[in-house]
């Protein structure tokens, strides 16, 4: 943890309220536009998306399905609908062109509650607590999948909170809510990114998505951090950043490659020294920071130049 009482405070300071939360905002603004596009339908009659996170239809004409449902369908030997098996495959090659993990940080619905779990966790000051196995979530993906084809059945859609959060915000709250529930308590009091961060079989896929990504966060200005911590306090992932972070001893990229980055940008927010940026997963370069470019040209000075 910083110096500061609380981990952003110092980002604000300098870069002002908004700019240190930018990534945030635009993450709210996304998941909010995604649930719309369904709530217009069942709130306003105006169907712009029927269907829910799961499988979907968008103005009767792009049809898009969660990957992990088609895969749970075939090992279940219910082979999906030709349009099921389209919408699938235009959503898994958005992910492993872009990143997996985007679902989970612009898309999920679950992302705000975890969130403020999150929050809350910090301003409450409540320690790590519990630490779940890093696999966990792998082992409860193999799990889904292996009961979906001993059972044939959709395994995780019986429990799926993300569906579960999605129904209820559209048609009323139900018993299914409680889950929701248990998560927000699990995250705040239990474990500290438990769910989205060791236990999300959904997360877990994704991941598995993530690898070919060219979407990725660049520690470019690493040489400035200060080890203020701020960055590791408000990361959903933590252990992603050191390799990117502190590779300068061994020349390591200062791209963050992690297939658990969920490129959710609060580290580009939080960080008052703006070492971290967004980028392509081509671009190794390492450069000063803008705010530093300013300061040594309106001084005359020499530009350092970058590696």
């Amino acid at each position: 943890m910083s110096a500061n009482e609380y981990p952003g405070m110092e980002a604000r300071q300098i870069k002002g309220w908004f700019l240190a939360s930018k990534w945030l905002f635009a993450r709210r603004l996304v998941q909010a536009s995604f649930f719309l596009l369904f709530a217009s339908g069942a709130w306003f009659g105006i169907w712009i998306t029927k269907g829910t996170l799961a499988s979907s239809l968008t103005l009767n004409v792009l049809p898009l399905t969660d990957p992990l449902i088609a895969l749970q369908s075939l090992l279940a030997g219910h082979v999906p609908e030709t349009t099921a098996l389209i919408g699938a495959a235009i959503v898994l090659a958005s992910y492993l062109v872009l990143g997996g993990r985007l679902f989970c940080s612009w898309v999920c619905p679950i992302n705000p509650i975890t969130d403020t779990a999150s929050w809350l966790r910090r301003k409450l000051g409540i320690e790590k607590g519990w630490t779940v196995r890093p696999k966990a979530r792998l082992y409860i993906l193999a799990a889904i999948l292996v009961s979906s084809a001993a059972t044939g059945a959709i395994a995780w859609e019986l429990v799926n909170p993300i569906t579960t959060l999605h129904r209820g915000l559209l048609f009323g709250l139900s018993w299914g809510m409680l889950s929701v529930a248990v998560i927000f308590l699990f995250d705040l009091f239990v474990a500290k990114n438990g769910w989205c961060g060791h236990l999300c079989p959904v997360g877990a896929f994704y991941g598995l998505c993530n690898s070919t990504a060219l979407l990725r966060v660049s520690a470019y200005r690493r040489d400035a951090c200060d080890d203020c911590m701020d960055c590791y306090a408000v990361c959903p992932e933590m252990h992603v950043i050191s390799p990117a972070l502190k590779g300068a001893r061994n020349g390591a990229s200062p791209l963050i490659l992690n297939r658990d980055c969920t490129s959710c940008g609060r580290c580009i927010d939080i960080c008052p020294e703006m070492v971290f940026r967004f980028t392509h997963r081509l671009d190794s370069r390492l450069e000063p920071a803008p705010a530093e470019v300013a300061v040594e040209a309106a001084s005359g000075n020499e530009m350092p130049e970058s590696r």
